[in-house]
């Protein structure tokens, strides 16, 4: 095993509906340097579109039939990709017991195991010398395919495995272009996707408190619900943003309320926005709620809502705590007016703090940032054996 400051590591990411596979290259111990060698993403939105979100059940099963080619496609764009001797392919068929082992640990995903036993007597052991995971939160029946795919690599080729907490990792990803230091804490985090609204304060590596959570949907989640009544597809994020773009100067005569933007704590609830959609929705004439005018303006107004009570609470946060920075992470940190205008609000007050956010193809899931977050754990000592690995669909902050 090499020495922590310089690792080639691996990554597995899937808690959702994203399958991925990324290599990474970390060097530099105190103030460590990452390198993407690979980074591929096989998405799901095709697949769970025509039902308004991601059915778990679905989603197992498009990971089972993904990881092999993409751990292939990353493997080669890292150019670690190599064939084996013919022998070794042909023990694989009489019986090795590295593969009947193989087996055992595959044995809820007997599709996945096929697929695995035939890469694996193909190519040679890559250079890699850690493999992460993500082992929570997420969707329990797709981290377990993930996690059991890691732990099958770990076994098979020998490799160091750590487990990763998804949430930490949309933080950590913020590393690849603005690395955190003592001098960035404490840190104020937001994280905001489709399964999570979350305010937390990182007090230093390895020291979180969580501040508030949402005590209903995520507002990702509401941007989907709302997208799914005005008809405008599945994901909602994206689709709810193009619209509100179009609207004359940002304006619009639509009027939707600020769930608990004024409470004296740090929790959100977007529930009541959704509905709120909902009944505006209804009152309008059939002709008006299909008009591109009526669906631009509500878009607009969404996601302005959403924007609002995310930004107030955060900054809030950061004046409370003094924070020295304000990291954003999730895929709704991808939406250019949320960024635009965290940028703004931050400027404009009197908070003296910096902003991070990932660039947007690393907002939403992806398996560098569970590299990123693996190398920090790996390099602070934390060690497991892949036989106690387990998925944790709730799994919390430590």
């Amino acid at each position: 095993m090499e020495k922590s400051e310089n690792l080639t590591i691996l990554a597995v990411e899937t808690s959702c509906d994203d399958t991925a596979v990324s290599i990474i290259k970390a060097s530099g111990e105190s103030k460590p340097r990452f390198s993407v060698l690979a980074n591929i993403v096989s998405s799901q939105i095709e697949v769970h579109k025509k039902w308004g979100g991601v059915y778990p059940t679905l989603a197992k099963r498009e990971h089972q039939k993904n990881l092999v080619p993409v751990l292939e496609a990353a493997l080669g764009k890292a150019g670690t990709l190599e064939m084996t001797k013919s022998e070794f392919l042909i023990s694989k068929q009489t019986q090795n017991p590295k593969f009947k082992a193989l087996k055992k640990i595959l044995k809820r995903e007997e599709d996945l195991y096929e697929k695995m036993a035939d890469f694996l007597g193909k190519y040679q052991k890559p250079e890699i010398d850690l493999i992460a995971v993500t082992s929570g939160p997420g969707l329990e029946p797709c981290l377990w395919v993930g996690i059991n795919f890691a732990k099958a690599l770990s076994y098979f080729w020998e490799i160091p495995i750590i487990t990763v907490n998804h949430i930490k990792a949309h933080i950590f990803v913020n590393d690849l272009e603005k690395p955190l230091s003592p001098e960035s804490f404490p840190a104020v985090c937001l994280i905001v996707s489709g399964g999570h609204t979350m305010l937390f304060l990182m007090q230093d590596f390895g020291k979180y408190k969580i501040l508030g959570e949402t005590r209903d949907d995520a507002a990702g989640e509401c941007f989907d619900k709302v997208a799914k009544i005005l008809g405008l597809g599945y994901p909602g994020g994206p689709v709810i943003a193009a619209e509100a773009a179009k609207t004359l100067g940002g304006r619009t005569s639509q009027q939707l309320p600020r769930p608990m933007i004024n409470s004296r704590d740090y929790d959100f609830s977007f529930s009541g926005l959704k509905t709120a959609v909902l009944y505006n929705f209804q009152k309008q004439t059939p002709e008006k709620r299909t008009g591109k005018k009526y669906i631009q303006e509500i878009c607009r107004e969404t996601q302005q809502a959403i924007i609002d009570v995310l930004v107030k609470k955060t900054l809030k946060a950061a004046k409370d705590y003094k924070a020295k920075t304000i990291i954003l992470g999730g895929g709704v940190a991808a939406n250019e007016e949320l960024r635009k205008q965290f940028k703004s609000q931050i400027r404009n007050s009197k908070i003296m703090v910096d902003f991070s956010v990932p660039p947007k193809n690393l907002c939403t899931d992806n398996a560098v940032m569970t590299a990123i977050a693996g190398y920090f754990r790996y390099r602070n000592g934390k060690r497991e054996k892949w036989q106690d690995i387990e998925a944790n669909a709730n799994l919390r902050l430590e």
